[in-house]
């Protein structure tokens, strides 16, 4: 069975295939801005690509995928943050790439196997500017930026679908009192390839034939995809948030400038909610890998909960689905311990495929892999079950031991005890080891020192 994914714009299930004689499939997805950690929502999508790039390498090989994925390292927040820390630039980006490599290796997820920065790819980016503008698909305004004139391709809108008046046309020029005039741009609906420098930008700018500046956002993954993967690509995939107007404004641009199709098939996870609204700073709702941890979850549950929802759909996460993914995470593993060499068939995870080629159902996939664990470990091969845990990204480690929080009273308590036993008054650390117990905890003692442990309901 073919893998076939919902294309988002030609709002149909399509199978992946190669366009090139090679028989490479071509994958780009969207990586993140380096200027903060990632947060798990961003990660809902990294997780989905990665099971995407996992079953592409299983359907037609590894050497016959090439996956590249980009860094963000310069734009208006990297920028401001950078101003804020009083920091260069390239020292803000790189602590923060590290980071995500750091927590994509927590959560299992492969590397790219090119991960080029925006920084790195400026003259790519200036060349594709330079092209656009001798067609007449771009204009340089009066402070020197340059921005692509949405009106000169007559497809725009067909990913997302916005109408017209929804992109709000109206010529500045033409005396329309709107923010354009503010930008200088003929059309409130143009968007910016290249800014020309301004005071904030610092000593963050490039020469180009418009003069210092940097690149806009969305030029840079149509230059880096072109330069490492060709004019057309197989699979552009990324977060429904770049939709529109990022992937809109990436296919206008590279179309107007190669003249031919810029990527045969889209596909978009949806969002991640968190207690049923939107994450925010605000709301308090906001979680990177880190804070989950520091609340004694393992970076596998959260992919596992993470996989629990269909990607185009969105998913409600909850802490409690934490919990869950944890034990279902200690299932795998004892089954897969449990599994005896050489038995069961080589299709014995069929079912599990058969559900992530049809349009990457995670869930659909879950339940099957937990169908085979009620079946039972004499029916299914060691090999075969393996490979399905692979597909998901799955490592069936020893099971996670909760980091447990201990309350600041409990400790103190504790170490009130632990004095009075040091002191030998042996009656007050009886007492206090009686109101540990009443509080739910349990003082395990050797000679040098204690441990705390709730007490089992």
């Amino acid at each position: 069975m073919a893998i076939q994914l919902y294309d988002s714009l030609e709002r149909r299930l399509k199978p992946i295939t190669p366009s090139q004689p090679d028989g490479v499939i071509r994958f780009y997805n969207c990586g993140p801005t380096v200027y903060a950690p990632a947060h798990i929502g961003n990660f809902r999508t990294f997780v989905v690509n990665d099971v995407i790039r996992r079953l592409l390498e299983l359907e037609f090989g590894p050497d016959k995928v090439k996956h590249v994925r980009n860094l963000t390292d310069v734009d208006d927040k990297t920028i401001r943050r950078a101003r804020e820390e009083s920091r260069p630039l390239a020292d803000v980006t790189q602590q923060w790439t590290v980071k995500f490599h750091a927590d994509c290796a927590a959560l299992n997820c492969l590397p790219p196997h090119v991960e080029p920065t925006a920084t790195g790819y400026i003259r790519e980016q200036v060349d594709m500017i330079d092209v656009l503008m001798r067609k007449g698909n771009a204009y340089r305004a009066a402070d020197g930026s340059v921005y692509f004139k949405v009106s000169s391709f007559e497809d725009y809108g067909r990913l997302s679908r916005v109408k017209e008046r929804e992109l709000q046309v109206g010529s500045a020029l033409a005396g329309k009192v709107t923010a354009a005039d503010a930008d200088e741009k003929e059309d409130v609906s143009d968007f910016a390839l290249w800014k020309a420098h301004k005071p904030d930008d610092g000593a963050n700018a490039w020469d180009s034939p418009w003069g210092r500046g940097r690149p806009g956002w969305h030029i840079e993954c149509s230059a880096m995809s072109k330069a490492l993967l060709g004019e057309t690509i197989d699979l552009h995939t990324g977060g429904v948030d770049l939709l529109f107007p990022h992937h809109e404004n990436e296919i206008a641009q590279s179309q107007c400038c190669n003249g031919t199709t810029f990527a045969r098939h889209w596909y978009h996870s949806e969002h991640l909610l968190v207690d049923g609204k939107k994450m925010s700073k605000s709301l308090g709702n906001l979680y990177t890998l880190d804070d989950l941890v520091a609340k004694g979850f393992s970076p596998m549950a959260l992919r596992y909960a993470l996989l629990m929802g269909h990607p185009r759909k969105q998913l409600n996460f909850m802490l409690d689905s934490l919990h869950a993914a944890e034990s279902a995470m200690t299932t795998l593993h004892s089954f897969w311990q449990s599994i005896p060499d050489n038995v069961g068939r080589a299709d014995d995870c069929d079912s599990v495929f058969a559900a992530l080629h049809d349009d990457l159902n995670t869930p659909g996939a879950l339940g099957a892999l937990f169908t085979i664990v009620k079946r039972g470990p004499t029916n299914i091969s060691k090999t075969a079950f393996e490979k399905a845990l692979y597909a998901l990204g799955l490592k069936p480690t020893a099971p996670h031991t909760p980091k447990v929080e201990i309350p600041a009273a409990i400790t103190a308590l504790a170490e009130k005890r632990w004095a009075a036993k040091q002191a030998k008054d042996f009656a007050a650390a009886d007492a206090l080891r009686q109101e540990l117990a009443a509080a739910g905890w349990s003082m395990l003692d050797s000679k040098t020192d204690y441990k705390l442990e709730p007490l089992k309901k």
